[in-house]
């Protein structure tokens, strides 16, 4: 266990340290990139309803996505970070809207839909910090998109769930735990690569 948590946390310290270097015009710039690209996922298009987030920092870019699908009229859930670090999910009113919240992050306004809302997303859109072929997600070690995972698991969801990242953190291999679920796609700039099938 300890050298499994040492590698995810040298892998997580190498990709954030990379991250840091890119300037806000790369990261903007990025962004429409991904948004165009994450519109070409079949599965996104014919969604009726996405769960998304709001990047933060250097990560890869969201608000032309989480824009444009609102735009075509797909009900986009963004999440609320609970005290204990597990999440609430509220309807995506557009960006002027978005409350400041701890961690840097940004949140919809309430009313809020309760954890298990998640279940009814067609999407899910994750975060993370590097993905492999056989799908396995590395995220920043909160354990909050585990949570996620596993109730979309017990409710009998089965969402399409598709992380966005950078095109050099599509990795060969990427150190899972038995916790670890994969993903169905990796969106980056260069496009969509379906992984762990």
């Amino acid at each position: 266990m300890g050298e499994m948590h040492a590698r995810k946390r040298g892998l997580r310290r190498d990709i954030l340290a990379r991250r840091s270097l890119l300037t806000q015009e790369d990261v903007q710039n990025t962004a429409a990139v991904l948004a165009e690209r994450a519109l070409t996922l079949t599965e996104l298009a014919n969604a009726r309803t996405v769960a998304a987030y709001v990047s933060v920092g250097r990560e890869p870019g969201t608000l032309p996505l989480l824009d444009a699908l609102r735009e075509r009229g797909t009900r986009v859930l963004l999440p609320v970070l609970l005290p204990d670090n597990d999440l609430d999910w509220g309807a995506y009113p557009g960006a002027e809207s978005l409350v400041p919240a701890g961690r840097g992050l940004r949140e919809p306004p309430a009313p809020y839909l309760g954890p298990a809302a998640v279940a009814e997303a067609d999407v899910v859109l994750l975060p993370g910090l590097a993905v492999d072929a056989r799908g396995v997600r590395l995220g920043r070690g909160g354990g909050s998109y585990d949570r996620v995972l596993d109730r979309l698991r017990q409710a009998g969801a089965r969402p399409t769930l598709a992380v966005l990242l950078y095109d050099d953190e599509v990795l060969p291999d990427v150190p899972a735990e038995a916790h670890d679920l994969p993903v169905d796609a990796a969106v980056t700039p260069s496009g969509v690569r379906y992984v762990g099938h």
